[in-house]
Parts: C-alpha cells; structure tokens; sequence
C-alpha cells in the first residue's frame, strides 16, 4: 500500500512507483565556473527575463557588452536568487554566461525539463524565501540545497512531466505574443486613426470618408445627466471607476453599510461618467449596459451625449494622454482626494469628432478589436491557470 503523499494527485499513465524524498543537492549541483559574455555565448541578466513566464525578452546576442559572470552550456537551468518571489527563471537551450545573483543548476541523474518546474513548485518557492536580507532578500543556498523534495524515481515520468509543461509554456507563449500584437495594433490606430494635434483629419480613415472633423467644446456635445434614487438600505450594487480610464468595477454594499447620504444617482448606459476624487488620476469611463441600474454618489457625475454622437465612439477618445492632463489641470489641489475635478473646467476640452456615420465605423472597429484582445487575454489567463493546477497536482 502506498503512503499518502508518496505520489502526486494526477500522473501518466503507466507509472504506480512511489516517488522518492532526495535533497536538492542530490539532484542539481550549483555551477561556479566564471567566464565573460561573447557574441556567441551572450550574457543573461535579469532585465532580460520575463518574470513568472521564463522567457527571453530580447535577442540576448544583440547584446554590444561583455560581461562577467557564470558559464552555463545549455544544459543547466537558471534561478533568480535575488528576490526570489519575483520567479526570475530560465531554462535555456544555449550557452551563455549568467550575470548578477543567479545560481546555475545543474542536474544530477534528473531530467532537466522536470528540474526546471520543480524550482516553480510552491514548495521550493516556500523554502526559497525562507531568505536572508530585508531589503535586498537572498535565497539561503544551505537551506534549499538540505530541503528534501519529492521526485520521480523514474527518469522517462520525470521527462514526460517536464515535456508537458513545456508544451503548455509553448501555447502560453503563442497566446501572450498574440495578445501583445493586438495590443500593440490597438495603440498604433488609436494614434494613426484619430487626427494628430493640429490635424483636422486622421493618417488612416474608412474608405468614402473625405470631410474634416470638427471640434467642439465637451460642453458643447454633452449635457447633465442624473436620475437619484434614494439610498437603499438593504444592500445594493455601486459602480466604480478604474484609473487612467480602464473601465468601470461593480461591487455589492451589505445592508448597513450604505453611504450616509439621503440620495445617490443610478447609472445609464451610454453616458460619459468621472469620479470627480480622482479624474486627475483619469478616472473616467463610457457607460454601458452591465453598468445600468448601478449606484453612484454625487461624486460620480454623468453626461449624456448630444444627437449625432456615438458614445461608444467616445470610449475610444477619452484614453487621449490630452484628456487625461487636462483633467489634471482641472483638479487643483493637493495629492489625493484633496483634489478634486472642477467639472466646468473638464467640460472646456476641445473634442474633435467626425461625422455620426463615421463615429459608428471606427467604433464598430475597435470594438471588434477589443473582443478579439479580451478573447486572447481569457485565453491566456486559463492556460496560465491550467499551469499552475499542474505544479500543484503533479508534484508532490
């Protein structure tokens, strides 16, 4: 009979032997060898790791500097001593020289792919900031090298098991990379389809589009908008705002703690909305139909747009890094709550808008980008999820 805990929650198929309990030390030795960085063995430094996903962020050979530090040939795995809850980890295919603190693990009769997500376990994370130092934190070597770990006895599961998580760092990978381009062409027509201070017509526009767009006032195209309700006191759904205009956040407020005010404001969809504590802080989002019935308080004004307007197409222009320092030039005060949103200095801005035709076809555009961004991203986050279920499942 098996001992609990003497095998992982999930494994392959074909494997039924105990894992057995071996120091650290047994199955990597920390390599010390100097040697200084060539075009051919680059150097690796932890600005040029992506923290928590392990890759490259740039093509290390392109490096114009030699440097010293420790030799690795590819096959040794890279780990992060400094800091060690920031998962600064490599697990390269190529030589190189490691600079700064990190240690060079070299395996001993253990699959190097299977080493790697050991030192990704929350076991090894527990024992690694078990670190010495306050403000610069060092893993302890003499801590984790005694610290005891579970492993396969069998060098094939100890491969299949490491083959799968590579595997699944390759679709993460994929999906993070198509999630940068979107993001990435996202900012690029927000730039190239919106006229350039000065211009009255963008760089990039839909075919049949000829006329300049106008500007206007904010004030001149938006109106006051307020529906109050009396507060609720047995519990209800408040609308907030994120900063530099990342949308809005619904949270629900128990019964008894409600504001202490007579009467609060239900949101509409389609309305432009600030938080005028932090508008400075762009605090500012375009309503829609999830954020109708939600409450705000008088400090969350809301503007209904003029006819021939689109507000959806407003989403897309209120991101402007112009906006977002006008309002900071409309909240005079101190840091923080001190400062708060003159509404009628906000409304001075000058909006530049094309025809309502228009307005509907770039937002029909961006909105369909943003679909496929918020696609990419769910993606991501669920094979990310399905990772980390898998170090914790398939290792002891």
């Amino acid at each position: 009979m098996q001992e609990k805990g003497s095998v992982p929650a999930i494994r392959f198929a074909g494997f039924t032997d105990d894992w057995e309990q071996r120091k650290f030390s047994e199955i990597s030795i920390r390599e010390s060898a100097i040697g200084v960085s060539t075009p051919e063995n680059p150097c690796v430094e932890y600005e040029d790791v992506v923290t928590e996903e392990g890759r490259l962020n740039k093509n290390v050979r392109m490096k114009e500097v030699q440097k010293a530090g420790i030799i690795f040939n590819g096959t040794q795995v890279l780990y992060g001593k400094l800091r060690p809850y920031l998962h600064n980890w490599l697990n390269p295919d190529f030589g190189g020289v490691a600079v700064g603190d990190w240690w060079v693990l070299k395996p001993i009769e253990t699959d190097k792919n299977f080493l790697y997500r050991l030192i990704q376990t929350s076991l090894f994370d527990d024992v690694a900031n078990q670190s010495s130092g306050s403000k610069m934190p060092r893993a302890d070597w003499s801590l984790v090298s005694n610290t005891e770990f579970m492993i396969p006895k069998s060098l094939d599961e100890q491969s299949k098991i490491g083959r799968l998580f590579t595997h699944l760092d390759h679709l993460i990978t994929l999906h993070q990379r198509k999630y940068s381009r979107l993001c990435n062409i996202k900012k690029s027509m927000l730039e190239r389809m919106f006229p350039r201070e000065g211009a009255t017509v963008p760089e990039i526009r839909f075919t049949g589009f000829t006329d300049d767009w106008e500007q206007r006032k904010f004030g001149e195209i938006v109106h006051k908008y307020e529906d109050p309700v009396a507060t609720p006191h047995g519990g209800y759904t408040r609308l907030g705002i994120r900063s530099h205009a990342k949308g809005t956040f619904h949270s629900y407020v128990e019964k008894g703690q409600e504001l202490e005010t007579a009467q609060m404001h239900r949101v509409a969809a389609g309305k432009f909305i600030v938080n005028i504590t932090f508008g400075w802080e762009h605090a500012v989002a375009i309503t829609d139909e999830h954020d109708a019935g939600k409450l705000v308080s008088h400090r969350f004004p809301q503007f209904s747009f003029h006819e021939n307007m689109v507000p959806e197409f407003f989403r897309y222009v209120i991101v402007d890094e112009k906006f977002r320092h006008h309002l900071w030039l409309a909240s005079p005060g101190g840091a923080g709550r001190n400062r708060v949103l003159k509404t009628e200095e906000m409304l001075e801005y000058p909006m530049t808008y094309p025809s309502k035709e228009e307005q509907e076809r770039i937002a029909i555009f961006f909105r369909h980008l943003d679909h496929l961004i918020t696609l990419h991203q769910r993606e991501l986050e669920r094979l990310q999820n399905i990772k980390k279920a898998c170090l914790e499942k398939m290792f002891v």
